[in-house]
């Protein structure tokens, strides 16, 4: 049972959810370090009290439960993996979570690791943008040995209000993937349908109000959809890691030898993107595929 007065946070990444993330366990009266590559993106955090860790090595060493929300599976594996990482660092009966999504054979490789030193290590990345870390409303897939889930969802329900234990180590990035692939041929049909109202002559807005609320709604129908519309093309996800994650889910389905037009349109239509210098841009930049 955690609590405040048996509880250290460690945090390790603190860019556009990150920060959110990690400061919701401030907010609840945990005491969080920090750590970021750029220590000014955790600026907010340690100007709320949040303490600074040096290093993901200084964190494990201080933390007895250690969150990471990263880039790339390659930053995992050095953070988690790495010689100064959190497996060869971290206390025995420590809990490390890592919330990036990432690819499930590399979660399955961190739990084997930490297993061997007493660690417990859970994967539980997540689903809701910038908007559900900011509002505590993330949609969480973990995966890990159940007994470990139930003793940190306490924790999670801190940062999210949809929990679901998936199963066994790599079940929750497993869960993600199943996400990605169904928001990236969804998105596509968001940008063709705003474009379409458009060039009908119709209001985009009115038609929005019309079809979010019926049988074509979805969540990027209701928040990147009137981004599109503002111009607003800021990251809530930035499209080079929804490249990333794209990557993972193709490589996945080719082990699966299973078929996914949808997904390998999207990431054809995405790399165009990235290839137009749109790879910082939020994942509803698609919309500028039809405008360019």
């Amino acid at each position: 049972m955690f609590t405040l007065e048996n509880t250290v946070i460690g945090f390790i990444g603190t860019g556009v959810m990150g920060k959110s993330m990690a400061g919701h366990l401030l907010a609840a009266g945990y005491q969080v370090i920090v750590y970021s590559r750029t220590k000014e993106k955790a600026g907010d955090l340690l100007e709320k009290g949040a303490y600074w860790g040096g290093t993901p090595q200084e964190v494990a060493s201080k933390a007895n439960v250690i969150f990471t929300m990263v880039g790339y599976p390659s930053d995992v594996e050095e953070i988690y993996l790495g010689e100064n990482g959190l497996v060869n660092h971290a206390k025995a009966g420590s809990y490390i979570i890592d919330m990036t999504t990432s690819a499930p054979s590399l979660a399955v490789k961190i739990f084997k690791a930490a297993k061997e030193k007493d660690i417990h290590a859970i994967d539980a990345p997540v689903s809701g943008g910038d908007v559900g870390a900011k509002e505590a409303k993330l949609s969480i897939m973990v995966g890990g040995e159940e007994e470990d889930v139930e003793a940190i969802t306490p924790l999670l329900s801190l940062m999210g209000s949809n929990i679901v234990y998936q199963g066994k180590a790599g079940a929750g990035q497993h869960a993600k993937m199943c996400n990605q692939i169904a928001i990236a041929s969804n998105m596509i049909g968001v940008c063709e349908a705003i474009v379409y109202a458009e060039k009908a002559g119709l209001n985009p807005e009115s038609v929005l109000k019309s079809i979010t609320t019926g049988a074509a709604g979805s969540w990027s129908l209701s928040n990147l959809a009137p981004r599109m519309l503002h111009g607003n093309f800021e990251p809530g996800f930035y499209i080079k890691h929804f490249i990333k994650d794209m990557n993972i889910a193709l490589d996945e389905a080719e082990h699966m030898k299973m078929e996914v037009p949808g997904l390998t349109l999207a990431k054809k239509l995405y790399d165009q993107l990235s290839e137009m210098g749109e790879e910082n841009s939020g994942t509803q930049a698609l919309y500028k595929y039809w405008k360019s």
